[in-house]
Formats: structure tokens, sequence, C-alpha cells
């Protein structure tokens, strides 16, 4: 018993059966389920999933920006009812005011709560120092690099001294080597202990990163967002990317976030009005999905770990794990246990001339729910065409307005790159390829 209580002291943020419901027209989705996460004091928490999972709406939820539908969130075992004041945000875009200098962009979060100009000039350059920017005080957020801009970001936000620093992909925007830079600095700051805050929550897309940074991994996936798995980061700081330990961290959560090849009755889903699950399409260029398969095919017995693929072709993980899935589903690649491995298929692709890799291609995809259900609507379609904005609405009732909308543009590539589809922009209409 009181080892429970003392854990419980440390909770900061009890999130208990979270669900975000939202509505498009008539139909009712669901954004994230079932939602169950404890942060405790002293850690650096990485919240770890693909695009469109709900990370950055549990990151408002948990700072109270939005209420969820059901669910309950605690701050140090007390309900909490709308803003969480102990909590801060550092958004992936730098949010500073373009018409305020470098120091007044950090005052202004000191100003909000109240503090008198002189405390708040001084905190405001300290805070500049312990991030690297002294000397930048009157510049103006256009002078500074992407780099610099985020650093005034992450001053501005520990100015109110935060309990639970916030971090919504905050290096995103960054070239690599401001990036990689300012993670340096941050998990400096972190593990001195010279900044007030008491854990950190950083969501991210980008799993070598997060496996750099955090002493706990959430893993979400996806359609609705929900957690799949969590993994304890025991390893000493400062990191090393190349080592084995490292790497095998790094190597699991590619094997979590990629699954297995299933059945593919499992793997197709089904068409939009058809019982079960419409599958979405991996939003790829066709350009990368050949690249990528060109680079598997000229591999030692067509495979490779995946997490090995990231650096050889300079792509982030969201991106990669894109095309690993867009490869799977057309049955050009298998996957089991992070690892991925060109079909017979595969290869005969890659290794195709330029027309054939189209008639593949084209015969790949009118097998997927997707594509027959559009293909099936041209068909009985006066003049075998439609109108962009009825197809949209039509997928409106299986994915929300924006996703449709993706959805959609990926159809429209891969049907065009296929020759099975056409497209005229001026007259926004869809047509029955027919050459």
């Amino acid at each position: 018993m009181v080892n429970t209580l003392a854990s419980q002291t440390k909770n900061l943020v009890r999130l208990e059966k979270i669900q975000q419901n939202y509505k498009s027209g008539k139909r009712l989705f669901t954004a994230i389920e079932n939602i169950n996460i404890i942060i405790q004091e002293e850690e650096f928490v990485g919240l770890l999933g693909p695009s469109g999972c709900g990370k950055s709406t549990l990151l408002r939820i948990i700072t109270g920006l939005q209420q969820p539908s059901q669910g309950s969130v605690f701050y140090r075992n007390q309900l909490l009812k709308g803003i969480n004041i102990h909590a801060s945000i550092v958004f992936q875009t730098f949010a500073l005011f373009p018409w305020l200098t470098v120091q007044e962009n950090v005052d202004v979060a000191l100003k909000a709560k109240g503090i008198d100009i002189e405390t708040r000039t001084a905190k405001s350059i300290s805070l500049l120092d312990q991030v690297g920017l002294d000397g930048f005080e009157s510049a103006y957020p256009r002078e500074l690099s992407g780099g610099m801009r985020q650093k005034v970001g992450f001053a501005r936000a520990m100015a109110v001294e935060p309990e639970l620093l916030c971090l919504d992909e905050p290096f995103s925007a960054l070239d690599v080597l401001s990036a990689e830079t300012l993670r340096g600095e941050l998990m400096d700051l972190w593990i001195s202990g010279n900044i007030p805050t008491k854990a950190i929550l950083m969501v991210s897309h980008n799993i070598e990163e997060t496996v750099f940074m955090s002493d706990r991994i959430i893993i979400m996936e996806k359609d609705p967002g929900r957690i799949i798995a969590e993994i304890n980061v025991n390893l000493p700081h400062p990191r090393q990317r190349k080592s084995k330990e490292f790497q095998l961290l790094v190597d699991q959560v590619y094997g979590i976030l990629a699954g297995q090849t299933q059945a593919e009755s499992i793997e197709l889903g089904t068409a939009p009005g058809e019982p079960g699950k419409t599958r979405r399409l991996p939003q790829i260029a066709i350009n990368d999905f050949i690249g990528f398969l060109d680079y598997m095919d000229g591999l030692p017995k067509n495979s490779s770990d995946i997490y090995l693929l990231e650096d050889a072709l300079s792509v982030n993980s969201d991106h990669l794990l894109r095309l690993t899935e867009a490869s799977e589903l057309l049955g050009f690649a298998t996957i089991s246990k992070g690892d991925i491995s060109l079909t017979p298929l595969g290869e005969t692709f890659a290794d195709a001339s330029i027309l054939t890799q189209k008639e593949i291609f084209s015969t790949r995809i009118k097998r997927l729910p997707l594509f027959r259900w559009l293909l099936s609507m041209l068909r009985s379609a006066n003049n075998q065409k439609l109108d962009w904005d009825v197809v949209q609405t039509a997928l409106e009732l299986e994915f929300h307005p924006e996703e449709a909308e993706r959805q959609l543009n990926t159809i429209i590539d891969w049907g065009r790159y296929a020759e099975v589809l056409a497209y005229n922009d001026d007259e926004e209409m869809i047509y029955l390829e027919t050459n």
C-alpha cells in the first residue's frame, strides 16, 4: 500500500478511457479510443505513431485545450477542468509574433501571468541565455534561422516554469542539422536539471528521435487512434545511435508499427458501403514508390531490416512506413518482425520495363477495394465520368473530409499512372480511361 501511494504522488497526468469523437455531416467518427496513460515526475515520455493517429489530439486534451468526448483527465490526481495551467506546449511551427523581438516574444508568456517588467526582463534574458540565444534578444524572428526561432519557442514555453512540458513534433519543421543540434541542447537542459520541468511529453512520428530522447515510448496506431504498445528505454544518456542496443530498440519499434503481413482478405479490407473496414491507401508518390522497390531489388536477398532503410534512403520513418505499407498492400513485399522482403512479383516489377511496370501496377490496384468501387461507379455513370465532389462526398461516408480528399488525390495519382483513370482539373472531372 505504501508503494502504491508513493507511486500515485509522483503521477502528474492520468488519462482514463479517453475517447474523442467528431461529426462529419450525419456520420460520427472516432479519432481516438480507450486511451489510458500515466505520466510521472522525472519521465521523458515519447508518444509515437503514424500521422493521423491522434497524437496531437491527445496533447490538446492533456493540456486542457480540448475536452474529450468520453473519459477523464487527472492532473496530480485531481480531475482536470479547463486549461491545464501547469503545462506548456511547443508546437512544430514556431508560432512567434513577427512584430515582437526575441525577448518580447518570451516576455509575452510572463506578462500574461502578471509578472512585473523588471522581473520578466531578467527572466527572459536568463532563459534566452540557457537556450543559446544570448546576444539575439533584440533580433526579430525574421532574422533568425528555423532552429533559432524554435529555441525562442522553447524559452517562451519554459518561461512560465511548467511542470509538464509538451512538445508537438518540435523538430519536424527544421533541417536535419538544426534539428539534431536542438535535440541535443534540450536533452542537456533536461538531464542537467537546469529547467524546472517535472516531466516532458513529446509527440513524434520519428522513431529514431523518440528512442534517442525518451525514457518510455507509447506507441499508437490509427483508424481509430489507440495504444498498441509501451516500451521502456533503459539506455543511459548520452545515447549512441550506432550501438547495438539502440539499433535493436529502433528495430523493435519499427516491427511494432509496420506489423506483419496478413492474409489478403485482411490486408485489402472492404469497399465503401460493404460490411467491414475500408482500408485507406498510404499517401505516397509513385516515383518514390518505384525508387523504393528498385533499391530493395538491389539488396542481397531483396530484403532488409526496415530501420536500416531510413538512413539509406534519407527518408523519415513516417514516409518509410508508408512506402512499406504500399509495397505490402500491392503484394510486392511481405513484412515480418521488422523485416521487409520483396515477393517474386515485387522483384519482377522492379526489373521490368516502364510499360510493363505500368501494366503490373494496373493489375494490382484493380484488386484494391477502393479502386474496384470507383471503377464500378465510373462504368455505370453517364459518359463514364464523375464529378470530383460526387466521389469525395461518397468517400466522406467512410473517412473524415480531410482524409477523404487525401484518399481521392491518391486514387487519382495511382490511377493516372496505371492508365485506368483520367482526370481533368479544369472541369474537376474523373474519367474512366478507355485507351
